[in-house]
């Protein structure tokens, strides 16, 4: 057998228990769906979620299918838990294409001009916590939402004769 490929015992676990929270938490999402319009008022003290209910219900629908897809997990694993390793260095800036955010199907991301968009959450003390704070993370990132302006870079020691 080749133990090139055997992953020790505890991070199989580690790994089994990442998967286990996210399905978790997304069934708690979709199970708490009709609420998540009068939760989102309270969390954010804006009337506009209540007031508009049938469409944040629309939009919550969205982006709790596109966190199921992939997000939840490296949240859990690369954020919550420190699991991943992180590279030594990315750079860049945010350009607003909204790619980072799902895919453009957060409830949250709203457009502003010319295929520009904004967090409608980016102030709110809450978004710290959340997935989107931490982007990029890792080059893996920058592949899932094709991100056009954020690199990985590659720092190399330089040895220098005296």
């Amino acid at each position: 057998m080749n133990t090139l490929f055997m992953r020790d015992p505890a991070s199989k676990l580690r790994e089994k228990s990442i998967e286990w929270m996210s399905q978790f938490f997304s069934l708690t999402c979709i199970g708490l769906m009709p609420l998540m319009p009068l939760l989102m008022s309270v969390l954010f003290l804006d009337s506009k979620y209540i007031k508009q209910y049938q469409y944040w219900l629309g939009k919550f629908r969205v982006h709790f299918a596109a966190i199921a897809k992939g997000p939840v997990t490296h949240y859990l694993s690369d954020v919550f838990l420190h699991y991943q390793d992180i590279p030594v260095h990315i750079q860049g800036e945010c350009v607003q294409c909204g790619n980072c955010c799902l895919d453009k199907q957060c409830a949250f991301l709203e457009p502003i001009e010319n295929d520009k968009f904004q967090c409608g959450i980016y102030h709110s003390r809450l978004r710290r916590y959340s997935n989107c704070n931490s982007f990029p993370l890792n080059a893996k990132d920058i592949e899932r939402y094709q991100c056009p302006s954020y690199f990985v870079v590659n720092i190399v020691p330089v040895r220098t004769s005296r």
